[in-house]
């Protein structure tokens, strides 16, 4: 068998080289024209057939095994985020506004060294890996595009295989979950109109502003007394906009907010909830709610056979006891769409570099760049369990 952990250990310092030219030069979603060129350009080193412009900046790249067999999907996301970096290292983002805070420099990095080993050993399996550098996953529309673009459509993916890196997991710990492990992503837009007027003549208005305030106090209700506690939802309202100046009672008052849940029929319950209380609410203080839903993202959701199947390869890399199933986390990722088209398995690696690092898309971003040859080992040893040998 391939020691595919010795043989990513051993490239350990191009992974680093990697990683830090894509973190000193970031780009944002549908901008990562030089990152797509550099992987595109290494990937067609390797012999590698590629495919560029997916969904505008993706790259597209085909290893096919010494035999016909099943295809393999492993998604790299490649975009950096619109944040001003606050670190004080020698590899600090170069261009202003702009930050890889969220590890797709480490991603895009890891998937370069996984097309680097399954190239050297592609006479060995019998199947096709299809390595997708996606762009625009902050926006949550690089996926989508990438697909709408017949990113998997010839080959057509059996299995689909993903990895996060996560500074707030302890180095080398693995997060393998079943099911729904990072939630659907919605949004949510409702105005409420009231009769405005003077300050100080509030009994002859409808305070637009009241009627809000009373609302975002009982949309919190919704958790609590409408969610099974052992379910999840989140409700979090981002701005609540009314009013000009000091004296004046608004007539419109304009709320945006969004909403976390892992099943579906939470989610519909959500809605449910959240636009009768506005409506309600409204009527009752003698004004107009409306509201407008935007789905933005699908839940997540691990396939639990492929999932085991990742965890026994894993173990067999770092033993069990760094490997836990507890992986639900309420942020969402776009990945949601290739796991919709075929099972798999999106899975976390930890990058912490001390107890209490920074979190993800702080300006302080930072993580444990000795944890990328386990990354680039754990998914060639996924490939080699999913695919068939030569015989």
């Amino acid at each position: 068998m391939t020691d595919f952990l010795k043989e990513a250990q051993e490239m350990q310092k191009e992974l680093v080289h990697w990683r830090r030219d894509f973190h000193i030069h970031p780009e944002l979603g549908f901008e990562e024209f030089r990152t797509a060129e550099i992987v595109n350009t290494y990937l067609q080193s390797l012999g590698i057939e590629t495919r560029t412009g997916v969904g505008k900046t993706g790259v597209i790249g085909l290893v096919r095994g010494l035999q016909d067999g099943p295809t393999v999907m492993i998604r790299f996301d490649m975009d950096a985020l619109p944040i001003q970096e606050e670190n004080d290292t020698d590899y600090c983002s170069k261009t202003p506004g702009k930050f890889h805070g969220c590890g797709h420099d480490g991603h895009t990095a890891m998937g370069m060294g996984v097309a680097q080993l399954l190239a050297k050993h592609r006479d060995s399996f019998s199947g096709t890996v299809l390595l997708v550098f996606q762009p625009a996953e902050e926006k949550g529309a690089g996926a989508k595009a990438m697909i709408d673009d017949g990113a998997i459509d010839d080959p057509r993916p059996d299995y689909a295989l993903g990895i996060h890196l996560h500074s707030q997991t302890p180095a080398g710990v693995f997060q393998i979950g079943d099911g729904p492990i990072l939630s659907a992503a919605d949004s949510f837009q409702a105005r409420i109109t009231g009769k405005g007027g003077h300050g100080a003549e509030p009994h002859d208005t409808i305070d637009a502003t009241v009627i809000a305030a009373y609302i975002v106090t009982q949309l919190q209700t919704v958790i609590s007394r409408n969610v099974d506690p052992l379910d999840m939802a989140v409700i979090s309202v981002g701005s609540l906009k009314a009013g000009n100046t000091h004296n004046v009672i608004a007539e419109v008052a304009d709320l945006q907010g969004t909403i976390r849940t892992y099943r579906k029929q939470t989610q519909e319950l959500v809605h449910q909830r959240i636009r009768s209380i506005i409506e309600g609410t409204a009527k009752v203080m003698g004004g107009k709610g409306e509201v407008n839903f935007n789905k933005l993202l699908p839940a997540t959701v691990n396939d639990p056979a492929v999932s085991a199947r990742v965890r026994e390869t894993v173990a067999k890399l770092v033993g069990w006891e760094n490997i836990s199933t507890n992986q639900q986390s309420t942020p969402s990722d776009d990945v949601a769409y290739f796991l919709e088209k075929a099972p798999g398995c999106y899975f976390v690696l930890g990058a912490a570099r001390c107890e209490n690092d920074y979190p993800h898309h702080n300006p302080k971003f930072d993580w444990d760049e000795t944890v990328m040859p386990l990354g680039v080992a754990a998914l060639c040893m996924a490939v080699a369990d999913l695919l068939p040998a030569v015989q």
